[in-house]
């Protein structure tokens, strides 16, 4: 297992390592997104869809054991990668005029971070009820936890809403960059495909930002029914 250890330490394996817990990642996102537009199906099929997860007992946990990993996993690897290229260029260039590298691809790192910061206040707001405290322990006619008035009420403060959104364009940002970069990092990127899959990292990207934005806009500008404080 040496060979693998050796592999794992080396700047390619840390890449593609990167990459495949990136594309898990855009896959939970996806998903994650999916779920949440149940909202525009009403509070009956909105307040059900956690009592459905919770269901899931042990599988719920394992699931959660291992986006808990796999973020870890991006991160690491994302730091190692970024004091590995700060140590091979110790003195910084006395002029730098990247030709191809976009605005966002340069601060991939500073990106991470933002997004790391969204990732916990999104879990203090929605699952563990911190953010608008008075707000989580609303209950709809069933009893059940009214999760439904409790995102659009949330939305309905433009403060809130607008970070949503302004995390969402964080998130797009690191995914242009991050998705072409794991096509490479495997050894996908080839003139005759390139094209192909820019196109494809910007439907991802657009349909993410898209899904996404949807719920804090259209509870901002309440076209979603109820909650209305």
């Amino acid at each position: 297992m040496s060979w693998f250890r050796t592999y794992m330490r080396s700047s390619i394996g840390m890449k593609q390592l990167m990459g495949a817990t990136g594309l898990a990642l855009v896959g939970f996102v996806l998903v994650h997104m999916l779920g949440n537009l149940q909202i525009f199906l009403g509070q009956e099929t909105f307040n059900e869809y956690p009592i459905k997860l919770r269901s899931l007992g042990a599988l719920l946990w394992i699931a959660r054991a291992g986006l808990l990993m796999l973020v870890v996993l991006h991160i690491y690897t994302a730091l190692v990668l970024y004091f590995k290229n700060r140590a091979a260029r110790p003195v910084a260039y006395k002029s730098y005029r990247p030709r191809k590298a976009t605005f966002y691809g340069r601060y991939m790192t500073l990106l991470g971070v933002v997004l790391l910061a969204y990732i916990v206040y999104h879990l203090l707001h929605f699952t563990f009820g911190v953010v608008l405290a008075d707000l989580s322990n609303l209950t709809d006619s069933a009893g059940r936890h009214d999760l439904y008035s409790y995102v659009i009420l949330s939305f309905q403060k433009p403060v809130v809403a607008i970070a949503y959104v302004l995390a969402n364009i964080v998130l797009c940002l690191h995914l242009l960059h991050g998705l072409p970069s794991l096509f490479q990092s495997v050894g996908l990127r080839h003139p005759k495909y390139n094209t192909a899959i820019d196109r494809l990292s910007l439907a991802i990207v657009t349909l993410i930002f898209v899904g996404n934005t949807a719920i804090p806009l259209a509870a901002l500008l309440k076209v979603i029914p109820g909650g209305a404080a």
